[in-house]
């Protein structure tokens, strides 16, 4: 699996979808990773935080998508109101409970994410997110 994911900070939908084709670092505050399943992920970190079924969340179409289309090149989608205030309020040892939970999670799949990695992802995904609401700005995700 070789996927760019990059996490970014933008004030609306129409401001997240013009990144479709160039991806976010130029014009919006964003995090970088790779190589794990982004859409997945937030819907599995949506469980952990907020104890919701993972089969509801598919259900209600999460996450939303804001721009592109399904397996068909770039795609940006934002993160739901209820994971970004999870994810700010979260003290640091519940980061690390979620990272560890989340790694697991995707081994049992035959997905290697280190528990360290996943921490960082969190916990750099947690402070975004305190930014972008202190701006009054939404997280959106552009994956490549």
């Amino acid at each position: 699996m070789s996927i760019i994911v990059e996490f970014f900070a933008a004030p609306d939908d129409a401001s997240a979808a013009l990144v479709l084709q160039t991806g976010p670092r130029r014009a919006f505050e964003s995090l970088s990773f790779g190589n794990f399943d982004p859409e997945e992920a937030v819907i599995e970190w949506e469980c952990l935080f907020a104890g919701v079924s993972f089969d509801d969340l598919v259900e209600a179409d999460e996450p939303r998508l804001v721009a592109g289309q399904h397996d068909d090149g770039c795609v940006v989608f934002a993160i739901w109101p209820r994971l970004s205030a999870a994810l700010a309020e979260a003290e640091r040892s519940e980061l690390k409970d979620a990272a560890l939970a989340w790694s697991l999670q995707r081994a049992e799949d035959g997905e290697v994410i280190d528990t360290e990695i996943a921490e960082v992802i969190l916990s750099d995904l947690a402070a975004l997110v305190s930014s972008a609401r202190r701006q009054g700005q939404n997280v959106y995700c552009w994956v490549a």
